[in-house]
């Protein structure tokens, strides 16, 4: 006889790692309305009323703002593939592992790919990256903004004025950064960029907000081919078509657009989430939140630095929304985050390749970038500090993480 088991439920957590994170209340709420047909009027009026609202959240006019249904890897795979032809030379500046993510994807979009490398812990001068822009003279440049594994956040301001410069389509991947960090879409002339909720923007992962220049739509758009079995006459059917159906921009754009021509059917619960998770910033208001990321962050970066623990990394290029501290020696990394997780709720992160069972990543992001789970967060780590053997400030991290926020507060 098959045991069924009981309905879901999951432990209480407090998520604190990179993500990720614990999702806004409002947000799981969304997710629990009814569902309706996908072409029915208020699904679709959702769907338009969401671009406009990821149009404030990514600082932009771009009509061809919208969603693709997948997590933020769905939205990079999307982005790459329909804007690399094969062969195209690709510059991927890599400075953490989702770097190396990039320029496998473009390797897979089968891509001539070039990369330039920093050490983990820095970023680019943007002169390095022209430098390389004129040397390789690649079609696109791909470049994260801010890699989790890393917690270093890439200035892009002047880098989009580089590419267009060189008639280089930009592309950044915002999967970590958008919504705890300034990003200016228009001002900073991107191309493309994509990112999830599962972060900053306080949602579950699932779905993948890009928006697209009219350069880069215009690539996509002469890419264009339309399944025979919703083909029109006079729609387009380009030899150089997207190698993927399911990531072709261009019939995503088709299903967002006035033509509604069937792609795959919407994931409507994460519509409603990606929708609350924007409506959640904008309402706050889209300065408000980076700037309580930012006072969120430093008040970690103090608590950590209070308990006597060293952190990895350009400080001065840091993400407000992560912190990457050196494990103590003698402190057994994966057994410390364990008996956090096991005693008191709590999950932070490792990393990867030569930072693993090096640091630890503490988040502080989305719905959890406030002072009550900076300070828990801070009160358990102390406590699990000295229960292996680490010799710490009592109070030292909660204290210091209390001044930045009453200073912020002055």
């Amino acid at each position: 006889m098959t045991l069924i088991p009981g309905p879901i439920d999951p432990p209480a957590r407090l998520l604190m790692g990179p993500g990720p994170i614990s999702a806004y209340p409002s947000v799981l709420r969304a997710m629990s309305a009814p569902l309706v047909g996908q072409y029915d009027p208020f699904m679709t009026a959702t769907m338009a009323e969401t671009q406009q609202l990821y149009r404030g959240v990514w600082s932009t006019a771009n009509d061809a703002t919208l969603l693709v249904d997948g997590t933020s890897r769905a939205g990079i795979e999307a982005a790459l593939i329909s804007l690399i032809r094969p062969g195209d030379r690709v510059l991927v500046p890599v400075f953490g592992r989702f770097g190396h993510l990039l320029a496998e994807i473009a390797e897979r979009a089968l891509a001539e790919v070039h990369t330039i490398e920093t050490a983990w812990g820095q970023v680019f001068p943007v002169s390095v990256i022209e430098e390389a822009v004129v040397r390789v003279k690649p079609t696109l440049l791909a470049l994260v903004q801010g890699d989790t594994s890393t917690t270093m956040n890439q200035p892009l301001d002047e880098v989009g004025a580089v590419c267009a410069k060189h008639g280089v389509l930009f592309y950044t991947d915002a999967t970590a950064s958008l919504g705890g960090n300034a990003f200016e879409a228009d001002e900073w002339e991107v191309d493309a960029a994509t990112a999830g909720l599962q972060k900053c923007l306080g949602g579950p992962s699932g779905s993948a907000p890009i928006t697209l220049s009219d350069r880069a739509v215009e690539v996509v758009r002469s890419r264009a081919r339309i399944e025979a079995g919703i083909r029109e006459d006079g729609d387009a059917s380009a030899a150089d078509f997207v190698r993927s159906n399911y990531f072709d921009l261009g019939m995503i754009l088709d299903y967002w657009g006035p033509r509604r021509l069937n792609h795959h059917t919407e994931a409507t619960s994460m519509l409603y989430a990606a929708r609350e998770c924007a409506r959640v910033l904008l309402r706050e208001g889209r300065d408000a939140v980076i700037e309580r990321h930012r006072v969120a962050g430093a008040a970690m970066l103090a608590g950590v630095q209070g308990l006597g623990l060293e952190v990895f990394g350009d400080l001065g290029h840091k993400m407000n929304n992560v912190v990457a501290v050196e494990i103590p020696a003698g402190v057994p990394g994966d057994a410390a985050r364990a008996a956090l997780l096991e005693d008191f709720g709590i999950e932070i992160g490792t990393s990867f390749g030569p930072l693993h069972g090096r640091v630890w990543r503490i988040g502080t992001m989305g719905y959890n970038a406030r002072e009550d789970a900076v300070l828990t967060t801070l009160a358990a780590l102390e406590a699990v500090l000295r229960r292996f053997g680490a010799t710490v400030p009592a109070g030292g991290g909660t204290d210091a993480a209390t001044d930045v926020y009453r200073a912020a507060r002055a």
